[in-house]
């Protein structure tokens, strides 16, 4: 009996002295939305991205105000014009803003289109960035800082990686 509970407890030693070896792997994370805000080339994508929001908002605000005077224009004269003809304007009114609608979410549609095209060459820079680093500190792991409940502040290499990135990638181009 005796020699069973050494043998019980020999085996379990083993399991876990094995667990220890494993854990010697080297494990980093990094805080992504950090690097894209903070990154010279997530800047400039993020500058040119509010540049054509702004653009699109201010051919809305024209093309709402043309719009609006063209309605008024409309209604004042409901009285002075004959009903089929008031009918007529106001179809073709109703035409207007839906092609200037549609015109609209055309260009919302392309910011959209490159805000993630410019995402993922950003992510694209950034994974052979991370495969060097990786390579050259022997990190074994590198996590999302998302993904991660704690972890201890040494193991964040955020601000390495922003250092490499601003070194190598100046600008991020988008077809």
């Amino acid at each position: 009996m005796f020699k069973k509970i050494n043998y019980i407890f020999f085996f379990i030693l083993i399991l876990l002295i094995n667990n220890n070896v494993f854990a010697q792997d080297k494990i980093a994370f990094i805080d992504l939305n950090y690097l894209y805000n903070n990154s010279t080339a997530g800047k400039k994508i993020n500058n040119q991205i509010e540049d054509k929001r702004k653009k699109v908002n201010s051919e809305f605000q024209q093309g709402k105000k043309k719009i609006d005077g063209k309605k008024e224009k409309l209604l004042s004269q409901r009285n002075v014009i004959e009903e089929v003809e008031f009918k007529k304007k106001f179809v073709q009114l109703e035409d207007e803003i839906k092609e200037f609608n549609i015109k609209i979410s055309n260009k919302q549609k392309e910011i959209s289109k490159f805000n993630n095209k410019a995402k993922i060459e950003f992510s694209n820079k950034l994974r052979l960035i991370l495969e060097d680093f990786s390579k050259e500190n022997s990190i074994a792991m590198i996590i999302r800082k998302e993904n991660l409940l704690i972890g201890k502040s040494n193991l964040d290499v955020t601000k390495n990686i922003l250092d490499l990135l601003n070194k190598k990638v100046k600008e991020i181009k988008v077809n």
